[in-house]
């Protein structure tokens, strides 16, 4: 059973950080959801053992890893000498551009990206080239004339798959169509696929390391967001060639992002031998809101229209029709409704509101509630 918990007064930068104590948050990107109990069994025997010195990572840790991919995924082949651990996603992708470009390097996103992505190039001070996503019927797809044209000037590709915060899952044609064109012009790709355990009904998640002819890839994937263990810092790089591999995991060193806690390491090998039922109840459980969510608006918004998601729990909504900016509308719900989402702006476009609706259906009813509210007055 999955249980929606009161996070407040928890030290939880979503509710009880300065900008969001007195709101109602929908907006940074975890769950409010108890982890699964083999979990909880799992680091409450590691707490229990009472000390919290240096780790080794064992051969369990690996095994997990390759087993949950293969059986849930189809993808196989994956063992330890392919797997570099790491803290976060983030970090994996700023130590793999470190280790990949070099300054004015063209590095190429789709926008809308995750913010991060942003940065993480900017720092490095490589160049960062905007593949615009074409929306048809509330639905994203690939610009294909667009992307060629960027990637044919590119060192690197970072791809978001599935993709926040448009929600989609790419197809297996799609990834092979994006791979051939990387393929085709000597561009390394970062595959990002931290979102890959949720996906709607009737939609499948499609592993890069699946459809890639080359090795001139990687892939940053995590428990993270699936078993909601963000703070936990655990995530893993998949980098089939070795040569590539020496390089990244030097750069991983330099960043010093190198070591694993005690509980990231017990709670993924739990989620992944242990979590697949939890899982997909809160698969369901996300579902369900989303389709609360987009039969509200429909009925109460019709103005805004909600992006035709196939995964994800962060949903697009197009705020166009409003004539304001996603950001002028999020400071007017903060002023006056004291709710919190994602303006688009933060993504690159304008015109959207990011809302995540991993939390409780009272939550996510309120939240929308007020919003109706703000648009009526």
């Amino acid at each position: 059973m999955i249980e929606y918990v009161d996070r407040h007064n928890t030290n939880c930068y979503k509710w009880d950080s300065d900008c969001a104590r007195g709101f109602l948050p929908l907006w940074v990107a975890d769950m409010d959801f108890k982890a699964a109990t083999c979990i909880l069994a799992a680091l409450q025997r590691r707490l229990d053992h009472g000390v919290f010195g240096y780790q080794y990572v064992p051969q369990a840790y690996y095994d997990a890893i390759a087993s949950w991919f293969a059986r849930r995924h189809n993808w196989g082949g994956i063992s330890r000498e392919n797997i570099i651990y790491t803290s976060s996603v983030v970090a994996a992708v700023s130590a793999i551009l470190q280790a990949m470009t070099k300054p004015g390097d063209s590095v190429v996103v789709q926008t809308p990206a995750y913010n991060c992505f942003f940065s993480c190039v900017e720092n490095l001070e490589c160049c960062l080239s905007e593949s615009p996503l074409l929306v048809k019927d509330a639905h994203y797809e690939v610009d294909w004339r667009i992307f060629e044209q960027q990637i044919s000037q590119a060192r690197v590709f970072l791809l978001c798959n599935p993709h926040n915060p448009t929600g989609r899952v790419w197809t297996r044609e799609e990834l092979k169509r994006m791979a051939a064109v990387c393929e085709r012009y000597g561009v390394f790709v970062i595959a990002d696929e931290i979102h890959c355990e949720f996906t709607f009904p009737n939609v499948t998640y499609t592993p890069y390391a699946t459809v890639a002819k080359t090795t001139d890839y990687c892939v940053c994937t995590s428990p993270s967001k699936a078993f909601n263990l963000a703070g936990l810092h655990c995530a893993n790089i998949y980098v089939p060639d070795a040569d590539i591999y020496r390089r990244i995991d030097h750069a991983v060193n330099i960043h010093e992002v190198c070591e694993l806690n005690p509980f990231g390491m017990e709670a993924l090998i739990a989620a992944y031998n242990e979590g697949e039922a939890w899982l997909d109840e809160v698969q369901t459980v996300i579902y369900d809101n989303y389709r609360f969510m987009c039969e509200f608006i429909r009925e109460h918004m019709p103005q805004l229209i909600v992006t035709r998601a196939e995964g994800t729990y962060l949903i697009w909504v197009n705020i166009s029709a409003l004539g304001m900016s996603a950001e002028e509308l999020c400071r007017i719900l903060v002023e006056r409704e004291k709710v919190l989402f994602n303006p688009s702006e933060m993504y690159g476009v304008t015109g959207y509101i990011r809302i995540n609706i991993a939390t409780s259906r009272d939550n996510l009813a309120e939240a929308l509630n007020r919003l109706k509210h703000c648009i009526a007055l």
